[in-house]
């Protein structure tokens, strides 16, 4: 069965023919074929070939459609400083944490941004990044939702269900730690794994039971299909949102990195402050309404911080739950991923 046209879909994801070939291979990596996405990444982002990350003469930034990337690439100060040193920026974007990740393995990309969960999974699949920065936690940003009408009145309710999530990104960790508090184990549901795209789609078909997601899709589906919050992230996981880079860039362009970060952390120092004009400006970028925006924009982590041994015992929190539930093959020492700026 065709699935119906959803405005609210096509405005967060109806792109030009690139973003169409990133969409096939978010479902590639959806269904574990890592090889075949890294070839749709190869495939997609030809006209950017690995290169001497010391002779780096362009940064090339990973982004997803929402959030303060978004909003620097809008304003155009990164260029104006980076410019000052012979470096240009691309900017190349994702449909979710995962994929970014991905593209950073195949060597398409330098910088990215990701949610807690994205990066356990690269570092346990052999990608060679780092930690660079990340932002406060923003439990209010990723929920799990049902239809206004569910039956479902509780994660207890959840048994035997189909949860829709996007395999790796940051609400995995939400999802199972909302399980276990519930006295649910992750084998006690069925797992969906896709895109936030073909979630939405198999959400408003009401072919799935309910949806872990995060904003500003989440905002979306709750104002635009009045979906129903069973539980939010407060109280359960952190979200955190960190800035990762490729090890090897960041060895050789730390001065970079350094501008990079500094230009993030004006932008949210401006847009804590600014909430609605930060959704009119992202408004036209993303195809949201600024209602929507600015819900999400609400409950957003503002404020960009040095990588803590606090944030990495955290990450390496996640790491252990995952694998003791055999979703990565080993055990790794998150540490081992940390930014040297020495």
């Amino acid at each position: 069965m065709v699935a119906p046209q959803d405005p609210a879909q096509d405005a967060l994801d109806a792109q030009d023919p690139q973003r169409r070939t990133l969409l096939k291979a978010a479902a590639a990596l959806a269904l574990g074929t890592g090889a075949t996405l890294a070839g749709g990444m190869a495939t997609l982002l030809s006209s950017t070939p690995a290169r001497a990350e010391g002779n780096a003469k362009t940064l090339r930034i990973g982004f997803q459609k929402y959030g303060n990337f978004v909003v620097l690439k809008a304003r155009g100060t990164l260029e104006k400083r980076l410019a000052a040193q012979g470096v240009a920026v691309q900017w190349l974007e994702f449909p979710a944490g995962p994929q970014l990740l991905e593209g950073l393995n195949a060597g398409a990309v330098d910088v990215g941004t990701v949610g807690e969960t994205p990066p356990i999974f690269a570092q346990a699949g052999g990608v060679d990044f780092v930690y660079v920065a990340n932002e406060p936690p923003a439990p209010r940003g990723e929920a799990l939702v049902v239809q206004h009408d569910s039956p479902i009145r509780s994660v207890a309710d959840l048994r035997g269900k189909k949860v829709a999530l996007n395999r790796g990104s940051n609400v995995h960790f939400l999802l199972v730690k909302a399980l276990e508090r519930a006295g649910l184990t992750y084998t006690d549901i069925q797992p969906i794994y896709l895109t936030p795209a073909d979630a939405r789609a198999a959400f408003i078909q009401r072919s799935i039971d309910a949806w872990v997601i995060w904003d500003p899709y989440l905002a979306a589906v709750e104002r635009q299909a009045n979906a129903r919050v069973l539980t939010n992230a407060e109280g359960i996981v952190q979200n955190i949102q960190y800035y990762v880079a490729a090890r090897k860039y960041a060895a050789a362009q730390p001065q970079v990195l350094h501008v990079l970060l500094d230009e993030l952390n004006q932008v949210d120092q401006w847009g804590r402050g600014n909430i609605p004009a930060v959704a009119a400006q992202l408004s036209p970028l993303v195809g949201l309404d600024t209602g929507t925006l600015e819900l999400a924009l609400g409950r957003a982590g503002y404020g960009v911080q040095p990588i803590t041994d606090a944030t990495l015992a955290y990450q390496q929190q996640i790491a252990d739950t995952f694998t003791n539930l055999k979703l990565i093959p080993k055990k790794l020492t998150v540490a081992e991923a940390r930014w040297n700026t020495a």
